[in-house]
């Protein structure tokens, strides 16, 4: 009897999750070393958002944006990148398995490639991450004038922070089958994606702006879904719908992302023998 297609959809989330829990036991075989760098993450962070507040203490507004609005725009974006980083960082490290041959072992494994690679050496302690840029985007949220039109947003912008943020990890991991060693490279994009949206995007010139909307779309992790969240018209003049339009350029990116790792996969030719 053929199994039914929800359950055959499902069957990739289940074998990274058997992969995950693998990492997990190890690394709580160790439960000083883990509770020590998951903290030590957490610490380390929240320094990025210290320097912002010592920053407030000088200037009264950053780009026409208060403390805590600033708070607002970090949170959702630190948020976005720990989740990708936590569940598929390891994709990074694709061209390491290139250089190695270890890819060849996957390869040949009744498990997808691209469960294999992310979900290998699954670091838990990347919570602290999560947990730090959460804290900042609770404090955040008491500048919000909450309505429920305003909440279905909010969810909505963690979930297209962490997708968008996903897909540029996948992305430009995968042109590592071609290079084998551009790792730093891709992280001029997802991490300094982080940095560039940490920040109110009206600190920087208009056409890098549109740049963040149209070409690389990480404005949409937490500029525009901000904007409605604080109630401000567009400072660049852009169309009100962007503010409420994430899950679009998301889902665009999920099929870039399913479309580049497919065609990096097509031109792996093995380390040989």
């Amino acid at each position: 009897m053929a199994e039914p297609v929800p359950a055959r959809a499902l069957e990739p989330v289940r074998l990274y999750g058997r992969i995950a829990r693998m990492w997990i036991r190890a690394s709580l075989a160790y439960p000083v070393s883990f509770w020590t760098m998951t903290i030590g993450a957490f610490f380390t962070t929240a320094l990025d958002f210290v320097g912002v507040w010592i920053l407030f203490g000088t200037i009264d507004g950053l780009g026409g944006f208060g403390l805590q609005e600033v708070a607002l725009l970090y949170g959702a974006s630190g948020i976005g990148i720990g989740v990708a980083d936590l569940l598929i960082g390891s994709v990074e490290q694709v061209g390491q398995h290139v250089r190695t041959g270890s890819l060849d072992v996957m390869l040949v494994r009744p498990v997808p490639l691209l469960v294999q690679v992310c979900a290998d050496r699954f670091q838990l302690r990347r919570l602290g991450r999560i947990a730090q840029a959460s804290a900042v985007l609770a404090y955040g949220f008491g500048a919000v004038d909450w309505s429920p039109a305003r909440l279905l947003v909010a969810i909505g912008m963690v979930l297209t922070a962490s997708v968008v943020f996903f897909c540029l990890f996948v992305t430009f991991a995968s042109v590592q089958f071609w290079t084998a060693d551009s790792s730093e490279f891709a992280n001029a994009f997802t991490y300094g994606g982080n940095v560039l949206t940490q920040y109110p995007l009206t600190v920087f010139p208009g056409e890098l702006v549109k740049m963040l909307t149209f070409v690389l779309p990480v404005a949409f992790v937490n500029w525009y879904p901000c904007l409605y969240l604080l109630g401000r018209d567009d400072p660049f003049g852009l169309p009100a719908w962007l503010q409420v339009a994430g899950p679009l350029p998301a889902l665009l990116l999920c099929g870039v992302a399913a479309l580049v790792w497919r065609a990096g996969v097509r031109h792996y030719e093995s380390t040989g023998s």
